[in-house]
């Protein structure tokens, strides 16, 4: 299948590893310009280094903090700069802290709000004069907690179904500039924060990480943990020529781990 993503344009959000880093290589490897961005420089220089040996599409990188606007702005002019326009966009962000409901102060309300949902508000905002002159792919990354609620994660439980209202009103609003929208929920993918959520099980119950993991996998039809290429690969369908009638939808890769309908 010809994706048709030689010489686009995309901005790939928190993309120094994890799932940004896995969308942003399958992205290059398609022939698309990639702008990296992320807080640490040092992960990003190396990153860029990485992806840009695959020959294909160009990748810059721009240190940059998604919870201040003024980064937000800075990262999409540096975008701008390097490659003219920007054809796609991917949010993407690191998932809040774990915690119940009495454990959580307005503090740890606020910072979420501001990285999990509000940094995806203003981003879109910054790159759509661009869109809306030639069409655009924005996909949301959320969590399969828009569809099941994960316990001990009531931050993450709340602000991503705010990006699934968000996804779903925008693609209503943006469908007649040819601007497609959609929410991508990640499962068990092998990533830190995933370790992160094993870890967090694991000391809930005086057990190892590696045998709440067990646990965890058994959960999953598929009995295992998926790879964040295979995530990659979805989102990239998805931002493709080969994706023109999908949009306002919110789509797992999960293994078939939440059972919701």
């Amino acid at each position: 299948m010809d994706l048709n993503l030689q010489g686009k344009n995309a901005l790939v959000i928190a993309s120094s590893q994890g799932l940004g880093k896995a969308v942003a290589q399958h992205l290059v490897q398609e022939g698309v310009n990639v702008m990296i961005s992320g807080r640490d420089e040092e992960k990003l220089q190396k990153v860029q280094k990485e992806l840009q040996q695959l020959g294909k599409g160009q990748v810059a990188y721009h240190r940059s903090d998604i919870t201040k606007v003024e980064d937000i702005s800075s990262l999409v002019q540096k975008t701008r700069k390097e490659y003219g326009h920007i054809d796609i966009l991917i949010n993407n962000a690191g998932g809040p802290p774990g915690g119940n409901f009495e454990q959580i102060s307005d503090e740890d309300w606020q910072k979420s709000f501001e990285l999990n949902l509000f940094s995806y508000i203003r981003i879109i905002r910054e790159v759509l004069p661009d869109m809306k002159k030639g069409g655009g792919r924005i996909i949301n990354i959320a969590s399969t907690s828009i569809k099941q609620p994960i316990p001990g994660l009531i931050l993450s439980n709340t602000f991503r179904l705010g990006i699934v209202g968000l996804s779903k009103t925008l693609s209503v609003e943006l469908a007649p500039y040819n601007i497609l929208i959609n929410t991508v929920a990640p499962g068990r993918i092998a990533t830190e924060r995933t370790n992160h959520i094993d870890q967090m099980n694991a000391d809930k119950q005086g057990i190892s990480r590696e045998a709440a993991a067990e646990q965890s996998k058994k959960t999953i039809p598929l009995e295992r943990y998926g790879t964040p290429e295979e995530f990659a690969k979805v989102v990239t369908f998805l931002v493709s020529e080969a994706s023109t009638y999908i949009t306002g939808s919110s789509l797992l890769v999960d293994g078939g781990m939440v059972t919701s309908i």
